[in-house]
């Protein structure tokens, strides 16, 4: 999901992350890099993310399984929803939410595309 916040460029430092107010945008994967229907975990300043892009938009969720911690990135992507590659728990990666238990869920992170890049914000 892509946020409305606008990042700060980070090209004139070199510097990967940007903030704004309280919000802190990391620099984590070219555009082109996370296909349509795909996953791929990435760690912004060593936290683990699970981005997904789905119908175009991109979304990031907690890279580790609420259950047990597995790491997601080994399951799979059904349309909007991720499969635990351990036990089989399902969540909505738009919203984190477990299907079976919607008290439940992950992490949610909002993301933003800038330049052919793609920014998370860890807040």
């Amino acid at each position: 999901m892509m946020s409305s916040h606008e990042p700060e460029s980070p090209g004139k430092t070199g510097s990967t992350s940007a903030s704004i107010g309280e919000l802190r945008w990391t620099y984590v994967l070219d555009d082109t890099v996370l296909l349509e229907g795909r996953m791929a975990p990435v760690y912004p300043l060593g936290v683990n993310v699970l981005l997904a892009r789905v119908g175009g938009a991109v979304y990031a969720v907690s890279g580790k399984c609420a259950h047990m911690s597995c790491p997601l990135s080994e399951g799979r992507l059904e349309g909007c929803t991720i499969v635990c590659g351990c036990h089989d728990w399902r969540f909505d990666v738009r919203t984190g939410k477990f299907l079976d238990a919607p008290e439940l869920g992950l992490t949610v992170y909002p993301t933003r595309l800038e330049a052919g890049k793609l920014f998370v914000n860890l807040g």
